[in-house]
């Protein structure tokens, strides 16, 4: 199994260019359910994910193709409606195709998802959704199961909570119901605004777009179309932290600032110089050691869980001491422990963390707890004195586009070894 060895100590310069982001990509993937025509999207990222949910479509019926950065779907003879278990398992986001095929063929069968081991995360908002809009539902023997062999109808849907992935999945299913459907206290991230362009991009009729209330008006059919994958904020905030963390000067390419607003704030008040030109961001800090700043993860616009491992990871070697509070997932500190072990000083009190600044990190063995914690163990090694290695990886692969790559193109010593 490959592992990642970061010798720390490098100060960062030069220039990332910023991928696909894999939370749009996904999504968008699964709206080519929706069509019989050809779906192509572009700046697409090379990620173990989207290999997955390429995979699960192709056991669907779908032709992928693809070329670079680009792929084409096309799902003119859908041959299945039911996601096999050993896919979904494998990536939670697999259950976005539930609402695509319901609309579309009138039923589907997919396995309950898996992925990172951060939370319940259960999809019963999804499934109450659906119900409201007249599908017939039932779990049993791990699948869940979804009819509606008259198709679906609008309806008026107030989510109890706020669920990307919820949104995501009726914002798909409406665009082929009959008559309106409202989504009420929709999520607002910037890829589920990247999915409803696209959608209109097929012919989906939309209003509301980037707020959290969402109305569609159904359309018999969805046309194909070319879209490009938004940019990956999380991406962009990882290595905006690397650069803040080893006092570097990095220029990210195609980064929206808009789409970073509560990171940009912390690392800003933190004496990060944070300056926007040319559609993309240049992070540049002069500081030798970053005060700790309190944050809590909220949904869109406020900071974002898939950032706060990284931004804790840049808190242990702060002056002082920061509270960290997640309240999105409820199993999201795994990462402590192994930044324990580097010599982090962190202790958690339910979903808060306390971040003790340490003078600095030393490099030891650390595990990749989920997607998020693999690169907050990177950005820990970029700073601590010797060595570290990371294992297990292959959670970095769903969803870092050539990390070490880039990385080491700016400086880092770092690269990815056999065992």
């Amino acid at each position: 199994m490959a592992k990642i060895l970061v010798q720390g100590g490098n100060r960062l310069a030069g220039k990332i260019t910023i991928s696909g982001a894999k939370n749009a990509a996904l999504p968008l993937m699964a709206a080519a359910l929706l069509t019989d025509q050809k779906l192509t999207l572009t700046n697409m990222p090379g990620l173990d994910d989207v290999l997955t949910m390429s995979n699960l479509l192709r056991g669907l019926g779908v032709s992928v193709d693809r070329d670079g950065s680009q792929i084409t779907f096309d799902a003119g003879n859908l041959t299945s409606t039911e996601a096999p278990d050993e896919l979904v398992r494998i990536m939670r986001a697999s259950v976005l195709v539930l609402g695509p095929l319901v609309a579309r063929e009138g039923k589907a069968r997919v396995s309950l998802p898996g992925g990172c081991a951060i939370g319940a995360r259960p999809v019963d908002l999804h499934l109450n959704a659906l119900e409201q809009m007249g599908a017939e539902i039932s779990v049993r023997d791990g699948f869940v199961e979804v009819l509606a062999p008259s198709g679906l109808t609008g309806a008026f849907i107030t989510f109890p909570k706020v669920s990307v992935g919820a949104t995501e999945n009726l914002l798909m299913a409406a665009a082929l119901a009959k008559g309106e459907t409202v989504l009420n206290n929709a999520a607002q991230e910037p890829e589920i605004t990247d999915l409803a362009h696209c959608l209109q991009a097929m012919g989906a009729k939309i209003s509301g777009i980037g707020t959290s209330r969402l109305t569609i008006e159904g359309v018999p059919t969805l046309s194909g179309a070319s879209h490009p994958v938004v940019a990956d904020r999380i991406e962009a905030g990882t290595f905006a932290v690397a650069a803040a963390m080893t006092q570097g000067d990095l220029l990210l390419e195609n980064a929206r600032a808009d789409h970073l607003t509560a990171p940009i704030d912390i690392l800003r008040r933190a004496g990060v110089e944070v300056i926007e030109q040319d559609g993309s961001i240049r992070v540049k800090c002069d500081v030798d050691r970053l005060p700790a700043i309190d944050f809590t993860t909220e949904p869109f616009p406020a900071f974002p869980t898939d950032l706060q491992a990284q931004f804790m990871a840049m808190m242990t070697v702060a002056s002082g001491t920061a509270v960290i509070r997640e309240t999105i997932f409820e199993n999201r500190f795994m990462h402590v422990p192994e930044l324990t072990r580097m010599g982090a000083s962190i202790s958690i009190n339910d979903r808060s963390a306390i971040v003790r600044g340490v003078d600095g990190l030393t490099g030891a063995p650390v595990m990749a707890t989920d997607l998020r914690a693999s690169v907050a163990m990177v950005l820990a090694g970029l700073v601590a004195e010797g060595q570290t290695e990371v294992g297990n990886i292959y959670h970095l692969d769903r969803g870092y586009d050539q990390v070490e790559a880039k990385l080491s193109a700016v400086g880092a010593a770092i690269r990815r070894v056999e065992e």
